[in-house]
């Protein structure tokens, strides 16, 4: 086996889905032998949701426990969890993508293991080897440790908004168009591709395809579909070892638009919209996937994400400029022209 031929692979070692699983917490850190103080990596809002409750369970069972807030996916914050967490044996990530995206670098950096505890099912940074976070300017995805177990209590993912199952149902599909970019670049620019990486990315996303109908607000068995789903999508790119499985030009759209629109909507809806314009460029059925998130609840238009027109265009015509080293079926770049077209036609603007 040559140098180049090796690749890391990190992936979940336990993984625990279910109603009232949160009261596994305890169980799960001493199963893995984590080590005996925590650090509780919360945000404000889902300190009061779940991370008290985590931290009281760990205190209950023996653990030392300590939180900490966080408020932005930034180095500042990523800096803050490090230093309230300089002695832990591990960190427990209590949130949604933010929370979850700052533990996973904070415990990268401190060379501590980390579970993730989501409270939403927004988007698949719950169980991958990436985070993103905000530097100069711009939301980067950088490499990170994959969290070694994934504790989703379905209750408690059930009563989040379902704005955030519908945003997570966006990523998860956005794999369609992601899969398409990867299997483009391997073929034009022979970028490395794993078909067992690609099969799991493009099976978890039929599967939210296929269950579109019975997605519905406050229903635990949508919120165990959905997370089965982020953590196959997750394990995904654990496999090929980047985020190519679920991340092409809708991503790169998504991230265009974060930098153009005054408010930009939620990564995964905007996700979703991107991969109906997307799959139209590659010549894909485009209307299956604009009917599938409109089933779900997800957004489908400008109008819906609340963004005006203006600014989808604008984001399509520089989306091309976001990594620019990852070729997709943007190319070089849409005119102006094109990008107002591709909006037109798929319905995504009027």
């Amino acid at each position: 086996m040559t140098p180049k031929s090796r690749k890391w692979m990190q992936l979940p070692r336990s993984i625990a889905i279910g109603h009232g699983t949160i009261a596994d917490t305890a169980r799960m850190c001493t199963e893995l032998k984590l080590g005996h103080r925590a650090i509780i990596v919360t945000g404000r809002k889902t300190r009061k949701i779940a991370g008290e409750s985590v931290s009281d369970i760990l205190a209950n069972d023996g653990f030392a426990t300590d939180i900490a807030i966080v408020t932005n996916a930034d180095q500042k914050n990523v800096d803050n969890t490090i230093t309230v967490a300089e002695n832990a044996s591990f960190l427990v990530g209590v949130g949604g993508g933010t929370v979850i995206d700052v533990t996973k670098l904070a415990s990268t950096m401190l060379d501590v293991p980390f579970l993730s505890v989501p409270t939403a099912a927004s988007h698949d940074g719950i169980a991958s080897m990436r985070a993103s976070i905000a530097r100069d300017g711009d939301t980067v995805s950088v490499p990170a440790q994959a969290p070694l177990g994934i504790i989703a209590d379905t209750e408690i993912i059930a009563h989040a908004p379902h704005r955030f199952l519908a945003a997570g149902c966006g990523d998860i599909i956005s794999n369609y168009t992601a899969i398409l970019d990867w299997q483009l670049a391997h073929r034009l620019r022979n970028t490395p591709y794993s078909e067992y990486a690609a099969t799991l990315s493009r099976m978890t996303a039929q599967i939210v395809m296929d269950g579109a109908e019975t997605i519905k607000p406050e229903l635990e068995e949508s919120a165990r579909l959905v997370i089965k789903a982020l953590v196959s999508s997750g394990v995904a790119m654990s496999i090929a070892g980047s985020s190519m499985p679920a991340s092409g030009s809708e991503h790169k759209f998504s991230h265009a638009l974060d930098k153009i629109a005054p408010e930009p909507a939620l990564h995964g809806e905007q996700c979703g919209v991107g991969t109906i314009m997307m799959m139209y460029l590659h010549g894909g059925d485009w209307q299956q996937i604009r009917d599938a998130l409109r089933t779900i609840g997800a957004p489908t238009t400008a109008a819906k994400l609340g963004v005006p027109n203006r600014c989808v265009i604008d984001a399509l015509v520089h989306a091309h400029e976001v990594r620019p080293e990852r070729y997709t079926i943007l190319g070089a770049g849409l005119n102006e022209e094109a990008a107002e077209n591709v909006a037109r036609i798929t319905g995504v603007v009027g």
